[in-house]
């Protein structure tokens, strides 16, 4: 089981720069695997003002790549119509040769409406947003792949996506897509992602398993081991939660097939005492998958 942290706050009440670099060396050093940030230009947790700080992503990325040696960077996630597709698929190399081999690709189709129109962000409709984000996934492919030549889609036409340099990853940095969509969403995990990202709702495990049953039908379907999808799941940090409670609910959540958890805050900012939470959590998983028997 892998623990990771999301940073979806940035409302800290001193430089936001500080609290960054301390947090990432806080955790570059346990065995957190992942650091991932939040990819929007508005605060989208309902509870929290629109207003609160938002920092532009790739930007926090480099920053943190340049702040750290070991621990894993990507966007949770990034929708597939925020930026132009070659130059996404560009700034995720870039971030992985610079890392030394450590980006994640963080996409999904979109949904953010309310923050669309307040900043003037491109959303299409439903369909659209699908379609472009299966074309967005063969754009990276390609140009990952170091394949030159002319992919012409129905929204993206490129004549000649030129990948230089390559990934210090091999073969690619590794793709996650999110979201639970059962009949468009998890079939694209299938197909081109080496991740999901599912969220942990207060329903006793029902719409996890349903949906891991989902994404290995599609897994067969197109011919693919399941198990080569990593599952992933979004939960907050319980306030208060102890490194006890937070490794069992980690270790139940393994339980429903999920090998990857992603704790995020609500509300507030990650604080050192989370923090700690986090990193003990992560070193006792890690020694637990150590042990034998």
């Amino acid at each position: 089981m892998k623990l990771s942290v999301s940073v979806t706050n940035y409302s800290w009440p001193q430089p936001i720069h500080d609290r960054l670099r301390s947090l990432a060396a806080r955790l570059d050093g346990t065995a957190v695997d992942t650091l991932w940030v939040a990819d929007h230009l508005l605060q989208a947790d309902p509870s929290c003002r629109t207003d609160e700080p938002m920092l532009e992503a790739y930007t926090v990325l480099g920053y943190l790549a340049a702040a750290t040696r070991r621990i894993r960077l990507g966007t949770m996630v990034t929708a597939a119509t925020f930026r132009a597709p070659a130059l996404l698929v560009k700034a995720v190399t870039t971030l992985d040769v610079l890392s030394n081999g450590r980006a994640w690709l963080g996409l999904g189709a979109g949904y953010n409406a309310a923050e669309a129109t307040a900043m003037g962000l491109f959303l299409p409709d439903t369909a659209e947003r699908f379609a472009r984000l299966t074309e967005l996934l063969q754009l990276a492919e390609r140009m990952w792949r170091g394949e030159q030549t002319a992919l012409r889609g129905e929204y993206l036409t490129a004549q000649q996506p030129i990948g230089n340099p390559r990934p210090v990853t091999v073969p690619h940095p590794p793709v996650l897509i999110g979201g639970t969509g059962e009949r468009r969403t998890l079939r694209l995990v299938a197909q081109y992602a080496d991740a999901c990202n599912l969220f942990d709702i207060p329903d006793g495990g029902q719409a996890i398993r349903r949906q891991l049953g989902v994404l290995d039908r599609h897994c067969a379907e197109v011919a693919r081991p399941p198990q080569e999808v990593q599952r992933t799941v979004t939960t907050a940090l319980e306030p208060g939660e102890s490194v006890a409670r937070l490794v069992e609910r980690s270790r139940a959540l393994g339980d429903l097939g999920v090998d990857h958890v992603v704790l995020i805050t609500r509300g507030r900012p990650w604080a050192g005492t989370d923090l700690d939470v986090v990193a003990r959590a992560a070193d006792q998983l890690r020694d637990l998958a150590h042990t034998p028997g």
